[in-house]
């Protein structure tokens, strides 16, 4: 069965994934009809499952009901504090089971959720609170002593609520996050909270994500909650056109099964948040989360708690199936691994049929300004396609056009990729002329170099922009090449993408040093750490004994410069 008609099928009056078009800022869309409206109405979905375990976090558990009270008793605490809707609610914590409860607290009262990147130093995430003008962040310790020196440089915060800290607090503006919620063990035993009474829309202001930019500051994602809850019907109708184009009917969901996922990606990035987090509330899942990535406790986890889905990137299904201890574990209830946001070998796809063979891979593609899912690779299609990321789901439409926007290329040839659907966000925070660059008539140009197929297949070819993508995350290049040129020794720099099995690629650099000027490459290494996220340091930096190479234009030609690594 094509692809069309397993969405056609999918999508017909009556169906679970029925389609109505209705008009988004002014531009005629597709939507899921059946979608939950709002954040709240996922929670309130979420309510339903009560005793079932949905976050585990080493010894903590909590149950769909400790997670509600939990989140309703946080949501009374921001109205106290005099949050109200449209104030923004920054997060800026690794993956605990505060997370969540803070996210969708904010959420219910109205606020815009603001998840920063917890990787960031303590000068990136005071841009992040200053430019979001957050007037509440929830934080952990780690988190806590990065920004404690920058508060004062944010006017808009009025109150830190910081979990799982030890230490006497000085700060007045900081309150300890256990004094209004307690300890995740015992949220059940807290007093039921009302409901804020505060009128929500599919179209209301919901979310910023922060997504780097091409100018070097990082260009925050502004969402809605239909944005965002489309990547729920996006999941669940991919896996139903799997069966639909083998030649089998979908089977009935069975309402006492419980899938599992383990958490491997942040929560602050699109795919943790977006396409994990949210559907599994709203689906009766579990979450079972991990302070780091350590592929040997993956494995002791996904035996104890029976996952049945993991990945998130390809370097993580990479390093479970290389792994020596493997045959250790029972990793038998695997029967999906899937995983996005960095390029992936058509090998892997073959070695995850080989290891684990109850389960399908998958893949997909998607960013920050899709709400993350736009498209989707599975089970036989991925095998089939290896090389692709998949068709559009349903509700989405992409185009490849010439780079300079002005014409629709036909099937096969590459150009840029424009991606349009419900999940598109709706511009970016406060830049107006950036929004006006990139989105266009509820179109969104991608940067993307890419081709699509007859029948619909996403095939991503190179990057349009000048970025590279380390295990999931971008890094874009002027951010570390202005950070190089600020030391007095630089006269010229370039980042380029140093290969890497599993992590797809890591950032190197290519320097020239001024006359007479010395720097060692441990000293340039520690310069970019002092100054920006580990992720984004050069893993290596080769010095040229030149000007790097230039084309007609003046622009470094960085083709050259990647065969120093390859």
């Amino acid at each position: 069965m094509s692809i069309a008609e397993a969405h056609r099928l999918l999508t017909a009056p009556g169906q679970p994934f029925e389609m109505e078009t209705i008009a988004i800022r002014g531009v005629a869309t597709r939507v899921w009809k059946n979608a939950p409206a709002t954040l709240r109405d996922v929670f309130l979905q979420g309510r339903t499952f009560g005793p079932r375990t949905f976050l585990v976090y080493e010894n903590d558990r909590a149950t769909f009901e400790g997670f509600a009270r939990a989140t309703l008793t946080l949501a009374q605490a921001f109205i106290a504090e005099g949050v109200t809707k449209g104030d923004r609610v920054a997060i800026i914590m690794r993956n605990l089971p505060e997370w969540p409860v803070a996210f969708y607290a904010a959420a219910l009262v109205g606020a815009i959720v603001t998840p920063l990147n917890a990787w960031w130093t303590g000068p990136e995430l005071e841009y992040g609170l200053s430019d979001s003008g957050a007037r509440i962040a929830v934080v952990d310790s780690e988190r806590l002593e990065r920004i404690s020196e920058h508060m004062h440089n944010c006017p808009a915060l009025t109150r830190v609520f910081v979990s799982r800290h030890d230490e006497k607090i000085a700060n007045p503006i900081v309150r300890k996050l256990e004094s209004v919620i307690g300890a995740v063990n015992d949220w059940e035993k807290l007093a039921d909270r009302p409901m804020p009474a505060v009128p929500l829309h599919p179209e209301d202001d919901a979310w910023i994500l922060y997504t780097s930019g091409t100018t070097g500051k990082p260009k925050g994602a502004l969402g809605t909650h239909r944005n965002m809850n489309c990547n729920i019907f996006a999941s669940a109708s991919v896996a139903a056109r799997s069966f639909l184009r083998r030649g089998e009917m979908p089977p009935a969901p069975d309402p006492n099964l419980q899938r599992c996922g383990l958490l491997s990606v942040p929560f602050f990035h699109a795919t943790g948040c977006f396409a994990v987090m949210n559907p599994t509330l709203f689906s009766g899942g579990k979450l079972v989360l991990m302070r780091k990535w350590d592929p040997e406790l993956a494995m002791q986890l996904i035996e104890r708690e029976k996952v049945t889905l993991a990945g998130g990137v390809p370097t993580i299904a990479w390093q479970l199936i290389e792994h020596p201890n493997r045959h250790k574990y029972d990793l038998s209830s695997l029967e999906n691994v899937s995983y996005g946001g960095a390029p992936s070998a058509p090998e892997l796809v073959r070695r995850i049929k080989q290891v684990f063979p109850k389960s399908l891979p998958g893949n997909g593609w998607g960013m920050t300004e899709t709400s993350a899912t736009c498209t989707s690779n599975q089970a036989e299609d991925y095998e089939h396609h290896p090389d692709s990321c998949g068709p559009p789901i349903a509700v989405c439409d992409l185009k490849i056009m010439s780079v300079d926007g002005t014409r629709e290329l036909p099937v096969g040839e590459v150009g840029e990729l424009w991606a349009r659907g419900p999940n598109i966000v709706k511009g970016y925070w406060n830049k107006p002329e950036a929004t006006a660059q990139t989105f266009v008539d509820g179109w969104v140009k991608t940067g993307d170099l890419a081709r699509l197929d007859e029948e619909g297949f996403c095939f991503i070819i190179d990057r349009a922009k000048d970025m590279l993508i380390r295990g999931g995350e971008n890094i874009y290049c002027i951010e570390v090449e202005n950070v190089l040129y600020d030391h007095p020794a630089v006269m010229d720099a370039a980042l380029v993408p140093v290969p890497h099995k599993t992590l797809g690629e890591e950032p190197g650099a290519v320097v020239t040093l001024k006359p007479g000027a010395k720097a060692s490459e441990d000293e340039l290494r520690a310069f970019v750490a002092e100054r920006l996220a580990a992720f984004k340091v050069p893993v290596k930096i080769v010095f040229w004994p030149e000007a790097l190479p230039r084309n007609a234009n003046g622009k470094i030609m960085k083709n050259e410069l990647k065969k120093i690594f390859a």
